[in-house]
């Protein structure tokens, strides 16, 4: 079973930047990220693996950066550019296989989450 712990939300204003970290009890092969606004769905973000293969949602893409620090089980996302509709709660997510963009945007693909971090851009 692996643990996952995020920090680094907060409150932002459009425009500006926020980085979100990520921590896992053990070493896992892939580690991502979802989000989830008010009334909504949970809406794939961004994943990457160990080789630092990486895919984005497309809602974020070019805005949003995610790397890892493998030696101490660390994800980060950085967050540019943020809008109003980028607020929502920021859930870490973990699971020891990898696949396609398709399967891995589904929540539901995903063995590990952690508890969630909140994140409001003010406009």
């Amino acid at each position: 079973q692996v643990q996952l712990v995020e920090s680094g939300g907060g409150l932002v204003q459009a425009g500006g930047s926020l980085r979100l970290s990520c921590t896992a009890s053990g070493r896992t092969f892939t580690m991502g990220w979802f989000r989830q606004a008010p009334g909504k769905g949970r809406e794939f973000v961004a994943v990457s693996n160990w080789n630092d293969d990486t895919y984005y949602g497309d809602s974020v893409e070019g805005r949003f950066f995610i790397s890892r620090d493998n030696a101490k089980n660390t994800m980060y996302l950085q967050m540019t550019n943020l809008k109003p509709e980028d607020t929502a709660v920021y859930y870490c997510t973990a699971d020891p296989g990898w696949t396609n963009i398709q399967g891995m945007s589904v929540p539901q693909w995903y063995d590990y989450w952690g508890q969630g971090t909140q994140v409001t851009v003010s406009s």
